[in-house]
């Protein structure tokens, strides 16, 4: 993969080199539902430093070539019905204890410390809207999308269809995850903070980098030959 290719896109960059997924959160690009746009068009958006971006890109492709990679989770060539159990596994699994306690933390903090930061109120709405969507979500990939993807035979217009509305649910999530970074200005503790509240915010943090993985997997990888951008 030519990182520095104009036609190189960031979802194909991440696949190639697994580590930039870090880098690209570093400098704040989108991977998972932006992962289809061209990177030099979000550099050029964001006004992200190129050569500093760049430094980091060529040192994990060159730590990939050394071997430094865990051939384990080598996700672009392992075969769908794995890549499947995989994210069942370990992403859906992850969600489906990481949302109901943090939304069991972020009603505490509300409750001690909403009178004096009220952007705690509508943190807790936008988590309540991303966990009831995304319960909802998983529900329709294990019930519907996934067996589809694991039949011999696939119905195309069937899973075509399907793979658009995953699509969609999985840009919504990113937005409120977006918002959820705007309101709590990139996650900064107030200089009351307990450990509550730090715990609250370091949950929404992870829950938003495995939310990363998770999409990127799906739209760049697993999902990518049933969509047209």
């Amino acid at each position: 993969m030519n990182y520095t290719d104009k036609n190189a896109t960031i979802g194909g960059v991440v696949i190639a080199i697994p580590q930039a997924a870090q880098i690209f959160r570093e400098f704040g690009i989108d991977y998972c539902c932006g992962g289809h746009r061209l990177l030099a068009s979000a550099i050029e958006d964001q006004g992200v430093n190129q050569m500093a971006l760049f430094k980091k890109l060529g040192d994990a492709q060159e730590e990939r070539k050394n071997g430094y990679q865990n051939l384990e989770n080598n996700f672009n060539e392992m075969s769908p019905a794995v890549l499947l159990a995989y994210i069942e596994d370990t992403h859906h699994s992850y969600l489906r204890h990481a949302l109901p306690e943090t939304a069991e933390l972020l009603s505490t903090i509300l409750r001690v410390h909403g009178n004096n930061h009220r952007e705690l109120f509508e943190v807790y709405k936008l988590f309540g809207q991303l966990k009831t969507d995304l319960e909802q979500h998983l529900l329709k990939e294990e019930t519907i999308l996934f067996p589809d993807l694991n039949q011999a035979d696939v119905n195309l217009k069937e899973v075509t269809e399907m793979t658009a509305e995953i699509i969609r649910e999985h840009e919504a999530a990113g937005e409120i995850l977006r918002e959820l970074r705007r309101i709590t200005g990139n996650y900064s503790l107030p200089s009351d903070a307990c450990n509550t509240f730090r715990k609250t915010y370091s949950m929404l943090e992870e829950v938003e980098q495995d939310l990363h993985q998770h999409i990127h997997l799906e739209n760049n990888i697993l999902l990518q030959q049933y969509t047209q951008h």
